[in-house]
């Protein structure tokens, strides 16, 4: 967690509330850009249902924000996580990390699986493994697709309501 030693320590990570999908969605956009629209990882969001959000506040500003989206994996119901969006000014400081703990806390309180799309080196520090039998409705590097859960999963990805 955040301390009162860390570069980030006034920050506070909360559920995600309806009145901050303004300012996350203005996040994501600043972190990602209009290119995020192209990605496999896009399409899935865009048809799943949101499962949890979380957000790093400052007072009134939203520094960072994660989502985790409801699918299923070959029929099993787990989520996806992302994506993390952090502000310029708050890279580096372990933000992502908090987001992605919140995040895996959700999950296993309710022990679920949690399914991405990133680099191992960074997410491989939180437990997750490349899922070697998944498949994403869509084209993504097999490398980057990355499991923390249980038994690994197999299947096809579907979004789930």
């Amino acid at each position: 967690m955040l301390d009162a030693t860390h570069p980030a320590s006034a920050l506070r990570i909360e559920t995600e509330t309806p009145a901050d999908a303004p300012a996350v969605e203005a996040l994501v956009l600043a972190a990602f850009g209009p290119g995020r629209f192209a990605k496999t990882a896009e399409r899935l969001r865009e048809r799943a249902a949101v499962a949890a959000g979380f957000v790093a506040r400052d007072g009134e500003r939203l520094p960072g924000s994660v989502r985790l989206w409801s699918i299923t994996i070959g029929g099993v119901p787990a989520v996806f996580l992302g994506p993390i969006a952090v502000a310029a000014d708050n890279r580096k400081a372990g933000l992502g990390g908090e987001l992605v703990q919140a995040c895996l806390a959700w999950a296993a309180e309710r022990g679920m699986g949690v399914l991405l799309v990133g680099d191992s080196p960074y997410f491989g520090r939180f437990g997750f493994t490349r899922a070697e039998d998944v498949r994403l409705p869509g084209p993504v590097d097999p490398r980057r697709v990355l499991w923390r859960g249980g038994d690994q999963p197999t299947g096809v990805v579907l979004p789930a309501a």
